[in-house]
């Protein structure tokens, strides 16, 4: 029988908050495993990729969240189990998804269900398209 001692396991550090996962604090979060997702996605750099792949033609001066964070929320919502859109608007103020969609700073919420929709759904980028056209006079 192996005898495992190793109390804590650390992860890459969130802006200036260490991230360590401890074995001797009872069950805390259900949602705990997700930091090895992100840190595989860290390695393979998937998320940040797939970023890129997105057209962003808001007013940059007006962005509070970036695609990669919106587009992070997501995608670890869906891989733990949270399917509706609606589940972001709790999560949202979760420091644990703070953590995965790499915000710098936790009190600070992150995207909410209808902001989420719009990325998802691609509402505006049409208007802004359209919009920018007029503007020109083209």
């Amino acid at each position: 029988m192996t005898e495992c001692n190793q109390s804590s396991f650390g992860f890459d550090a969130c802006g200036s908050r260490e991230i360590v996962a401890r074995f001797d604090g009872g069950t805390i979060s259900s949602d705990g495993g997700a930091l090895l997702l992100r840190q595989t996605d860290k390695r393979l750099k998937l998320l940040p990729r797939l970023a890129e792949c997105f057209l962003d033609g808001r007013n940059q001066d007006l962005v509070e969240h970036s695609i990669l964070e919106m587009l992070s929320q997501r995608v670890y919502g869906l891989a733990l189990g949270y399917e509706d859109v609606n589940d972001h608007e709790q999560l949202r103020n979760d420091p644990v998804f703070g953590v995965l969609a790499g915000r710098k700073e936790l009190d600070e919420p992150l995207a909410g269900k209808s902001t989420l929709n719009r990325m998802e759904l691609g509402a505006g980028v049409k208007d802004v398209q359209e919009n920018h056209i007029l503007e020109r006079g083209h």
